[in-house]
């Protein structure tokens, strides 16, 4: 008679474990959603790098080397949350450069890239934006047009968080599963 009450229980148990296991969070890594400056951008100066990622990460490493070899970045990178800024020493000389980064994401795995950029300086800025068009409005409309794609990415950032780790879960269950091996198993047989 106790035969059947522990297959249906073993089916019961099964039966959750299948339920829940799709219900469970994916546990993704995190990504690199914008860089400033971008990839293959030219920009006139640079006085700092930015990174912003699409959760909070860890232990930081920007590395703002020339085609020289030579490194540019000044003092340890600053976390704030998804964001990771790093000073670079002034003045930094017009040329070619990599950023390259590696981060460790949330769930504990590594990430890195690299992103070129080139520095113009003063004189192929200036002329490229008075050939343009005369005045500062293409400067100022740059900000305007990048404030609209930084909104949607921080709303996109609490989408993700929240939910019960998976290892807790694999505690769980290996916790349940050790006592219904011992219930099995000191159980009184005929």
């Amino acid at each position: 008679m106790k035969t059947p009450f522990l297959a249906a229980f073993a089916a019961l148990v099964a039966a959750l474990l299948l339920c829940v296991a799709p219900a469970l969070p994916a546990e993704a890594h995190t990504s690199l959603k914008s860089s400033d400056p971008q990839k293959n951008a030219q920009v006139k100066t640079l006085q700092k790098v930015t990174l912003e990622f699409a959760d909070s990460v860890q232990f930081p490493v920007v590395v703002v080397r020339g085609e020289d070899g030579k490194s540019y970045e000044k003092g340890e990178p600053v976390v704030d949350g998804p964001k990771v800024t790093e000073a670079v020493t002034e003045p930094v000389p017009p040329g070619r450069y990599t950023i390259a980064w590696r981060v460790v994401s949330p769930d504990g795995h590594p990430l890195e890239g690299e992103i070129p950029f080139t520095v113009v300086g003063d004189q192929s800025v200036g002329a490229a934006t008075s050939a343009a068009a005369p005045g500062d409005p293409p400067a100022a409309s740059a900000p305007a047009a990048a404030a609209p794609a930084t909104a949607p990415a921080a709303q996109a950032d609490d989408g993700g968080q929240g939910g019960v780790p998976g290892w807790i879960w694999a505690v769980i269950f290996g916790i349940a599963g050790i006592g219904i091996g011992m219930f099995l198993s000191l159980r009184k047989k005929p």
